[in-house]
């Protein structure tokens, strides 16, 4: 489900008026069962989505809800102490993550292996988003002694279709109240709240991320100009992208009557990397906190390897590579150097802003730079005071005709002017975003996305994830 193809908004459109016939066709006959069938046809038309991206992706999303499920159900019956019995079924919902995320990496490049067909292996969309969404709920179902719910109760929570792509990851006491009482009614404040999130959203995926893309250019190994402007592109990229398809699948929610989590939070107006984490990719965040740092101890116990543990595995979690372990690693070791001198150093806040940006970009590199030997040399440029000079600078500007400078000029002016919109919003209202869903500032960014936006598509970074 790419929310920035025209395909998929005309399969939802079809979905929605053949549900919308039906339900208007038999409100009569089914009288008090419409409001199941509201839920089988959200559940449906999730389902049809999925099938429309591949079969696979389809198939997998199934195979996980039904282990999920059928596990509960079955440790339901026996009456049991949840714990020994999740050490058997969490894995068991894990098993096509790692299978086709992680099996190459681990046995290939870790064991070194020779197992070829792993190599090619595609992973399905959302895999990641929503196996992780179905572990919480098991999790919080069974060690919390909770009700179960009935499986098409659970078939929405777990793929309700604006957010099982790439999130936000619900929780079982947000989200599932919400399913549970799901009627298809369209009211029109809900809609035009969701529409102003949805018009941000596409603007910052195609006017803002795919333009990045358009521009960024890696392959530089020694120029440290270039590396900094790949790494800047790939940040404003990564979030612009990440970001505009949870604000998509935020205003999709919204006009079906669903809330969802707000999974950014303006994370580039941070002052401390601390604060950036509690703003970026806010449900992800909260998942480890809840389910890996407090289990392990949180701030009681061996707080610093409990923290460094945690984004570790969050870099894995982002992708099998050594890149993403050491991308993890830098994240863990800088926020428990934030957290052991943020108390002691008094630093102005133009000053965190920029240390707390400076780390996140130079980060960047370890994300997008798969190779290892290319991310060492790249690092190693960074940190060369001699490689920072006039002819590499005139070189790095080289690479660049005319009219490009023009163009990434603009597209740094316009990433500015919505940063301060975004800093603006955060810092006078306290609601990220505000300003920009303003509704004569959504008609200018309209006109902007349809102006501006590539002419080539460039896939959501985090689809097949």
């Amino acid at each position: 489900m790419n929310f920035a193809q025209s395909r998929f908004w005309v399969l939802l459109g079809c979905g929605l008026g053949v549900i919308l016939l039906l339900r208007w066709l038999l409100r009569r006959p089914l009288g008090e069962n419409l409001t199941f069938y509201d839920k089988a046809a959200l559940a449906g038309l999730g389902l049809f989505l999925l099938a429309s991206v591949s079969w696979v992706t389809c198939l997998i999303f199934v195979v996980v809800a039904a282990v999920s499920y059928g596990g509960m159900v079955l440790l339901a019956r026996l009456g049991a102490g949840p714990w020994p019995w999740l050490a058997v079924l969490v894995p068991l919902q894990l098993a096509p993550l790692f299978y086709y995320k992680y099996s190459n990496f681990v046995l290939n490049e870790v064991l070194g292996g020779r197992h070829e067909g792993l190599r090619d292996l595609v992973i399905p969309a959302g895999l990641s988003f929503y196996t992780f969404q179905m572990i919480a709920f098991v999790v919080d179902t069974l060690a919390g002694r909770k009700p179960l719910p009935g499986p098409l109760d659970f078939l929405n929570f777990g793929g309700f279709f604006p957010q099982v792509v790439a999130g936000p990851i619900e929780r079982r006491e947000s989200l599932l109240p919400q399913v549970q009482r799901f009627r298809f009614r369209w009211l029109p404040a809900q809609i035009n709240e969701g529409a102003t999130w949805i018009v941000v959203g596409l603007f910052f995926k195609r006017c803002l991320a795919d333009n990045a893309a358009v521009y960024f250019d890696g392959t530089s190994t020694t120029n440290p100009y270039a590396i900094w402007l790949a790494n800047v592109l790939f940040g404003l990229r990564i979030y612009y992208d990440f970001a505009g398809y949870s604000l998509i699948a935020l205003g999709l929610g919204r006009c079906l009557g669903i809330g969802l989590t707000v999974n950014f939070l303006s994370p580039y107006c941070a002052t401390s990397l601390v604060e950036f984490w509690r703003r970026w990719h806010v449900s992800l965040s909260q998942w480890f906190r809840d389910y890996v740092y407090v289990p392990l101890g949180g701030r009681q116990k061996r707080w610093l390897l409990n923290v460094a543990v945690v984004f570790v595995v969050s870099g894995i979690w982002h992708g099998a590579g050594w890149n993403f372990i050491v991308w993890g690693a830098l994240h863990g070791a800088a926020l428990i150097l934030n957290r052991l001198l943020g108390p002691r150093v008094n630093v102005p806040r133009s000053l965190g802003w920029a240390l707390t940006m400076g780390v996140t970009f130079f980060g960047w590199l370890a994300f997008y730079e798969t190779r290892p030997g290319y991310l060492l040399a790249k690092a190693q440029t960074l940190f060369t005071p001699s490689a920072y000079g006039w002819p590499a600078l005139q070189q790095a500007l080289s690479r660049w005709g005319g009219g490009d400078q023009f163009v990434l000029m603009c597209l740094g002016l316009l990433s500015g002017a919505v940063l301060l919109a975004e800093w603006q919003s955060v810092a006078r209202h306290n609601d990220p975003y505000c300003l920009l869903r303003r509704p004569a500032v959504a008609v200018g960014l309209v006109i902007l996305t349809v102006l501006l936006a590539p002419g080539t598509h460039n896939a959501f970074i985090y689809f097949a994830f």
